[in-house]
């Protein structure tokens, strides 16, 4: 992803191209993401299409984890819409609860009240879409490797 955020302490360039928001900015005016966000109201993330066409048209299979925005994007997107271009097949990765994923986002980073808030009620409204997918999947604490299995079965179905 490209991304308007701060790096975080020891993070490198290997999951994140880390641009200004006037870079942001030229890369939507030239229409080089595939899709794109603003998340909780701060910095701006996007999918550049660069990395992921390329290797599509060489016949391989491209896995990208998004949020609800940009699986929105992308499915609306006109290389995938209604299987146009590109085929696209969607999971998405279910917490075990509510209450855990609360947990997990509370030990994250400290947050004011406010953020909290916010963040909960992003979370119901992603939780209300993931119907929407072709699969869903549950990943239960502690069993990360048995939802990496679920998720490669789909995937290869």
């Amino acid at each position: 992803s490209a991304t308007t955020r701060k790096r975080r302490p020891g993070e490198g360039d290997d999951l994140y191209h880390f641009v200004t928001e006037e870079e942001f900015s030229l890369h939507l005016k030239e229409d080089k993401f595939l899709e794109w966000a603003q998340v909780h109201k701060g910095a701006r993330y996007g999918t550049l299409l660069s990395e992921i066409i390329p290797p599509i048209r060489q016949g391989k299979t491209v896995v990208r984890e998004v949020d609800v925005q940009g699986f929105q994007s992308i499915r609306h997107h006109k290389s995938f819409a209604s299987g146009k271009t590109y085929k696209l097949y969607t999971i998405f990765i279910l917490p075990e609860s509510e209450e855990q994923l609360l947990r997990h986002i509370q030990g994250r980073a400290p947050m004011a009240p406010e953020e909290l808030s916010r963040r909960i009620g992003s979370m119901k409204k992603e939780l209300e879409v993931a119907h929407e997918n072709d699969v869903q999947i549950k990943n239960i604490e502690g069993k990360l490797e048995e939802t990496i299995v679920e998720v490669e079965q789909a995937i290869c179905d």
